[in-house]
């Protein structure tokens, strides 16, 4: 048993009643989702009744249905009640109950009319609408059931804010009469509460109020068909006029307009939150802002169209104090109103605060966390200067996390490059506001990192120890010694000639794992001409999306970004949101053919890294879409050229793939030749002291058969025997040298280290369908043996041999390295 008592229950519905009038025109977002709450499908603009059916299984929605009926039912009476008294305290004005109560009563009736059918509506619409201009003495009844009934069509929400409008016109129509603009009383034919009232020019612009405050309700949510209903609106209003016969109709359209346009504006609420925000700002100050959050205008009024001043600034002071409220404020305003500048102010406030801030590099390291609550993309004003600064952060702290002084020093030249771009960029901005914050900044930081990158060569020089200059396993960054990565010239050549040829074929950039294939797309924009613009995208991060929106969003985020770390910065738009919400790869390639047409004279390269990945996604989605784009952008988009790089060619992979990539040139990616090995082990970098016998530059030449990665993994360990016998005296740092023996010495530690690459490699062979495991095993291990291969071996010989696994013939390991990990394997079963 409930102890609630009839009256209380009956004053909560009422409250309920007055919440959800007040929802309607202040906090429109608020009830958009109150309604999603009731019902996933409901929405502002439905009408509740006709889904009758859904009331025996949705009590919230049968309770919200007979909300809106009282509603729309009491409000005109309430509104006659409150404004008639105030009204007929103008002189020479006479308020007509008669009239007023007569349009009620036909308002009732249309209530009823619009919970009919659309034809029996329809029929009585067209009845009404004639009726209104031929008898005019029935206008009163008449009238109100046409507004219902064209509103009914529409939603019940107008014919809720065309009250409600009517009732300022009427207040409006006071203003009117204090500043002496009555003369043109005989004008016009005032609708809904005005049409008890008399004619005038107030009655003109109190349409122009309804129509104006009903449609600056709906045009935030682009509700043209409400729009349209109070089109009908004052044009039956004309039309009466000129029924009628009226001399003055050029004053009556005058009050309309001047009517309609301040009430789209909502300038009636505009001017006291303008008020009240002038007095938080003026009367809360030293620090006290931040008590004023909860205070701000759109926490009441979600729906101001007008600008209000000193939100953002308060904003952005409250920030230095409570960081956390002042973050909900924003995050508010984004989601929940229509402030999303104001919003956007106030992030480049703070962010602009923080960033000037900085004075140590430790404080450059922190940036990426103290702005990571910023949503992406990042606002107008911040959506090319913001990323950067937040690379850059995480650029140095890449570089602080290294294990020594000069690997340290070394990664400092990544952030350093690129505020260095940055500031040049800058420079060229048409937003002076942008260019002198910002830039400043960027000169504050680079003097920092500058100092930083000093002390850390002294360090490195300090330490009487070999720089460990060698990169093993991750894939190298041009921002680092561009001399670092070594050959494959005749890739970038032939990828060249072959973007540039009048009808570019796909690309495929193949090899086995860790060949450099990564680290040459990476180094293409500084190996390729400019009239070629390459953008690598990673889809192992891509694939990792679930849903085709995802992938789309992860591919365009990683497009632009690529593109504002070229050689000569692209600065690309985002797609629309909306489009890539709705539709995500139709919309992705409206945005590319837009950067194409903003960049003319210019070829892209998409190079799509780890492609195999985008099986996972098809398998994932159960959507060929990605595909399906991938061959529309081969057939349409010209200046379009698209490169897949991954260790399977077309044959390893699902039929399906070759209906898709048609025309494909294949690049394979191979050992390096002798001579650039031997130049990546004696001169990695620039400046680099020869450590090296040349016995032992053979004896890695012997062991690694120029793999780049085992090149790199042998010097790397060979570098670190060397330092550890120098900090044990063993060694004199000037003219310690490494030796065939040091070679041999430290291949068990590379085996180790390089545990990953090796199984992996295992791995793609035991898991291929192409081979019987037991027959693999039993091959290899006759191989190990001194053992030549059999007839019956040679198709299996042959696919080891395109993977590189052995030689042509059969009776030997390309790379002894791979053979003695896969000895130990083999050992251990």
């Amino acid at each position: 048993m409930s102890n609630t008592s009839p009256a209380s229950g009956f004053w909560n519905y009422v409250a309920e009643c007055v919440r959800l009038l007040y929802w309607i025109y202040f906090k429109p977002f608020t009830f958009k989702s109150w309604l999603r709450d009731i019902h996933p499908e409901l929405k502002p603009t439905d009408n509740p009744f006709t889904k009758r059916v859904e009331f025996r299984t949705n009590a919230h929605w049968c309770h919200y249905s007979g909300q809106i009926k009282w509603l729309t039912a009491v409000v005109p009476i309430m509104a006659l009640l409150l404004v008639a008294p105030v009204y007929t305290l103008v002189p020479g004005h006479l308020f007509s109950w008669i009239s007023s109560c007569v349009i009620w009563v036909g308002w009732l009736i249309g209530l009823f009319v619009g919970r009919r059918s659309n034809k029996s509506r329809l029929v009585l619409f067209i009845f009404a609408f004639f009726a209104y201009l031929l008898i005019p003495k029935l206008s009163g009844v008449v009238l109100s059931m046409t507004w219902v009934m064209a509103f009914g069509a529409a939603s019940w929400v107008v014919v809720m804010v065309m009250l409600f409008g009517l009732v300022l016109g009427i207040a409006f129509d006071l203003i009117v009469v204090v500043f002496g603009v009555a003369g043109g009383m005989a004008l016009g034919v005032a609708l809904g509460l005005v049409s008890g009232v008399m004619f005038g020019v107030a009655a003109g612009m109190a349409v122009g109020v309804a129509a104006g405050l009903a449609v600056g309700l709906v045009v935030n949510d682009k509700a043209l068909n409400f729009a349209g209903s109070m089109a009908l609106v004052v044009g039956l209003a004309m039309t009466q006029s000129m029924v009628f016969g009226m001399t003055t109709d050029l004053a009556f359209a005058v009050g309309v307009g001047m009517a309609f346009i301040l009430s789209v504006l909502r300038v009636y609420f505009w001017l006291p939150e303008l008020l009240w925000i002038l007095t938080l700002f003026l009367l809360f100050r030293n620090g006290k802002r931040v008590n004023c959050l909860r205070y701000l205008p759109p926490r009441f009024d979600e729906l101001i169209i007008l600008p209000l001043p000193f939100m953002d600034v308060m904003i952005v002071e409250a920030y230095e104090k409570n960081p956390i409220a002042a973050c909900e404020t924003i995050n508010y305003l984004i989601t929940s109103t229509n402030q999303q500048k104001v919003a956007a102010q106030a992030i480049s406030g703070i962010a602009g605060d923080i960033l000037n801030r900085c004075q140590r590099l430790s404080d450059i390291v922190e940036i990426a966390n103290q702005l990571a609550w910023i949503p992406s993309p990042a606002p107008k004003e911040l959506g090319i200067v913001l990323p950067q600064f937040l690379d850059i952060s995480q650029n140095v702290r890449a570089s602080q996390e290294a294990t020594s002084p000069y690997r340290k020093y070394e990664l400092l030249n990544i952030p350093i490059n690129a505020l260095r771009q940055l500031g040049q960029s800058l420079a060229f901005t048409n937003n002076t506001r942008v260019a002198v914050s910002f830039g400043n900044t960027a000169q504050s930081w680079l003097t920092i990192l500058k100092t930083a990158q000093r002390t850390l060569q002294g360090q490195a020089q300090g330490l009487k120890e070999i720089d460990q200059v060698y990169i093993a396993g991750n894939a190298l960054d041009p921002q680092t010694p561009k001399n670092r990565f070594k050959g494959r010239i005749d890739i970038f050549r032939e990828i060249e000639t072959l973007a540039l040829s009048e009808q570019p074929p796909v690309l495929l950039l193949y090899g086995g794992r860790k060949t450099g294939k990564t680290s040459a797309l990476k180094y293409l924009p500084y190996k390729i001409g400019s009239d070629i613009v390459p953008l690598l995208v990673d889809l192992q991060g891509a694939a990792s999306a679930t849903t085709l929106k995802g992938l789309a969003e992860n591919l365009a985020q990683q497009i632009i970004e690529v593109a504002r770390r070229l050689p000569r910065t692209v600065n690309l738009p985002y797609p629309d949101a909306k489009k890539l919400a709705e539709d995500p790869f139709p919309a992705l390639q409206t945005w590319l053919t837009e950067i194409e047409r903003s960049n003319p004279g210019q070829r892209f390269l998409l190079c799509l890294d780890e492609y195999e990945r985008l099986g996972e996604v098809v398998k994932a989605t159960n959507s060929r879409a990605p595909l399906n784009f991938i061959r529309n952008l081969l057939q349409h988009q010209r200046k379009w050229i698209l490169l897949f790089s991954g260790s399977h060619e077309l044959s390893e992979l699902d039929d399906y793939w070759s209906d898709y990539l048609i025309n494909t040139r294949a690049l394979r990616m191979t050992y390096l030749q002798e001579s650039e090995a031997r130049d990546l082990i004696q001169q990695p970098v620039e400046d680099f002291s020869n450590i090296y016998e040349p016995t032992a530059v053979d004896a890695i030449i012997q062991v690694t058969r120029c793999q780049p990665y085992l090149v790199q993994l042998v010097c790397y360990e060979v570098v670190e025997l060397l330092n550890r016998d120098i900090r044990r005296n063993r060694r004199e740092a000037d003219t310690a040298k490494a030796t065939a023996q040091d070679v041999k010495e430290v291949i068990p530690v590379v085996l180790e280290r390089g545990d990953q690459y090796f199984r992996e490699l295992w791995k793609s062979l035991a898991d291929s369908d192409v081979y019987d495991e037991l027959r693999l095993r039993n091959l290899l291990r006759r191989i190990i043996h001194g053992e030549t291969p059999t007839q019956q071996d040679k198709g299996v010989v042959r696919k080891l041999a395109r993977k590189e696994i052995l030689t042509p013939e059969g009776n030997a390991f390309q790379v002894p390295l791979v053979q003695k990990y896969i000895e130990q394997l083999l050992e251990e079963e």
